[in-house]
Formats: C-alpha cells, sequence, structure tokens
C-alpha cells in the first residue's frame, strides 16, 4: 500500500483484539481463485461444523437420531450438496430429516436461524430442530481489493462456527424432564422480521471469479439509528411489553459504530451490550455465527431470572432485521 500506516489505523477502529483464522496463515498464500478457496471452504465447514453440533447436542443429553429438522446458515461458501448434507453422511441423523439450507442472509442469518427454527418446532411440538452456522470469512478476503470496505472487513471478521438446538414445547428438554444438568435455555415467546426496501446496496457481495468481493457501506449505522427503535417497541407492542421489561439484550456484534448506534437508538443502560463487545473483542464479527456466540456467553455466564425477557437481535444484507422475544 502507499500508506501502509493506514491499515494499523482501520485495524485498531474495528475493536477486534484477537481472531481465529481456520487454517494456518500459509495456507491462505497458496489459495487463489474462487474454486481452490470455496473447496477449502467446505472441507473446513464440514469439520468445524461437525465438532458445533457435537458439543451443542452433548450439553442436553441428545444425539443426532433426535434431531428431526437441521437449519445450516452460512455466507462464505457455496456447497451442493450442501454442509448439512454432508454431516448427515458423517453423523447417524435420521434419513428422514427435514434439510434447510440459507445462503444470502449473511449477519442477520444466527437470529434468522432461530426464527425458523422456532416457526419448525410450533408446527412439530414433539421434534428437536438444529440450527448450525459455519461462517469462514477469512476464505473471502480479496487480496488484490484496496477498497476502505475490504480493508475494514479484513480487520473485522474471523472464522467460526456454533450450533443451537431448538426444542418443541411438548419435548422431554422444554419440560425439563430427565436432565438435571442440561444447560436450560429460554422460551422463543416471538420472532418479528423486517425489511427494508431499497437499501441492497449497503452489505452483501459481489460475487466473481476471485470469489466474494465485500460490498459493505457506512450508512449501516445510519440504518440502525432510523429503523431499530422502532421495529423493537412495536414487536415488544405487540406482546404487551416495552423496552422496560427486557432485562437483557443478545446483540449481532457488527462492529463498534454497529453497537453504539444500537445502544444509542435504544437508549439502553451502560454495558447492557457488554457480551456482544466481549464477542467482538475475543473472537471478531463471524457474520451469521456471532449472535449465537454471545448467545451462548449469556447461557453459560449471566442467564435471566426466571420470568425475565430478553431481546434477541441481528441486521444483515437487504438490508434487513430480525428480533426475537425470549423468556427466561
Amino acid at each position: 500500500m502507499e500508506e501502509p500506516r493506514l491499515i494499523n489505523r482501520l485495524f485498531v477502529n474495528c475493536g477486534v483484539d484477537f481472531r481465529n483464522l481456520v487454517f494456518p496463515l500459509d495456507v491462505y498464500e497458496n489459495l487463489s481463485g474462487f474454486g481452490p478457496t470455496n473447496d477449502a471452504w467446505i472441507i473446513a465447514a464440514v469439520e468445524l461444523g461437525q465438532e458445533a453440533v457435537t458439543k451443542a447436542l452433548a450439553r442436553v443429553n441428545l444425539g443426532p437420531k433426535d434431531i428431526s429438522a437441521i437449519f445450516f446458515a452460512s455466507v462464505t461458501g457455496i456447497a451442493s450438496p450442501t454442509i448439512d448434507a454432508r454431516l448427515i453422511n458423517l453423523m447417524p441423523f435420521p434419513t428422514s430429516v427435514k434439510r434447510t439450507p440459507i445462503f444470502g442472509l449473511g449477519c442477520v442469518a444466527g437470529a434468522a436461524g432461530i426464527s425458523r427454527a422456532s416457526d419448525y418446532v410450533r408446527a412439530f411440538p414433539d421434534q428437536y430442530a438444529l440450527l448450525l452456522s459455519v461462517e469462514l470469512c477469512s476464505l473471502t478476503w480479496q487480496d488484490n481489493d484496496q477498497s476502505i470496505a475490504n480493508l475494514i472487513s479484513c480487520g473485522l471478521f474471523g472464522d467460526g462456527a456454533a450450533a443451537v438446538v431448538i426444542a418443541g414445547a411438548n419435548t422431554p428438554l422444554a419440560k425439563r424432564e430427565g436432565c438435571t444438568t442440561c444447560l436450560a435455555g429460554p422460551r422463543i415467546l416471538d420472532t418479528r422480521s423486517t425489511f427494508y426496501r431499497h437499501t441492497q446496496h449497503i452489505m452483501g457481495w459481489d460475487i466473481g471469479d476471485m470469489g466474494f468481493k465485500i460490498v459493505l457501506s457506512p450508512d449501516v449505522p445510519k440504518v440502525v439509528n432510523e429503523h431499530l427503535r422502532g421495529n423493537v417497541e412495536a414487536f415488544l407492542s405487540d406482546n404487551g411489553l416495552s423496552l422496560g421489561d427486557i432485562s437483557s439484550y443478545i446483540f449481532h456484534s457488527g462492529g463498534p459504530k454497529v453497537l453504539e448506534a444500537m445502544e444509542t437508538t435504544l437508549n439502553l443502560p451502560e454495558n447492557a451490550l457488554e457480551p456482544s463487545w466481549r464477542s467482538l473483542r475475543e473472537v471478531g464479527n463471524l457474520s451469521a455465527a456471532s449472535v449465537l456466540a454471545v448467545l451462548e456467553d449469556v447461557l453459560v455466564n449471566d442467564p435471566g431470572k426466571p420470568g425475565t425477557y430478553s431481546i434477541l437481535a441481528a441486521m444483515g444484507p437487504a438490508f434487513c432485521s430480525e428480533l426475537v422475544l425470549l423468556q427466561w
């Protein structure tokens, strides 16, 4: 670069202290073009996906055989058969398992995946659904792109995977039966999707021979400021609640400016988004998996008191938002 110090300043402003890369650095030097890079994504996504699924099921004393539906979310690679299908060949899921691969939702897909999985178990309350997200953002970096958007994405995004078990209301897990050591999650009371028309320029990919080129507008915080509070208040009002009834916020770690916009527009108390800030510092923005990493932090370290409410939320390409109302 003509001014190498610029990249250091940009990286400092990303708020990321540490993040994981799926491969050692020398591997990236030998990856060129969409085909080889995407092949590497498939291999790594299967390995990380299997590990995430195994850990999530073990926490609630379930196995692959107990799962009736799989939702798989990623925006950093493409595969057909999809990653979930490849995992079924490696793990003893039932052959009748229903699969819903989700591509293109980007950062919002973690919250949207929970919403779609909760819709499924409402229709089939005796069943369990599984959401898996694998995001390998390092495999989308474009070495020949010196745009500000690409430089920021290089400093902001990391690699990771997460899996979530969503239990139907009539399952033993939802009734807290037969597992005194299970990690008990909140109930999903309601969900809300909101699409903001004519904002497709805000975030996404331009996909070409070299793979995924980032589209990332500085207007993302502006969209948050213009829409999020109204969306949240209307959503809560429809459920007979207000912002004062919410005890915790489980928000996607989009970046410092996005988190600051969320705090400002919702007038949140100090440290209300600390789990999101901590996730950003420790692992970076994991796209769809980020909000799931924040959810794990809250589940393990600071679950809500019985009867209290939380909101899980993310925003992403289209531009759009997804809200999930939780009760502990």
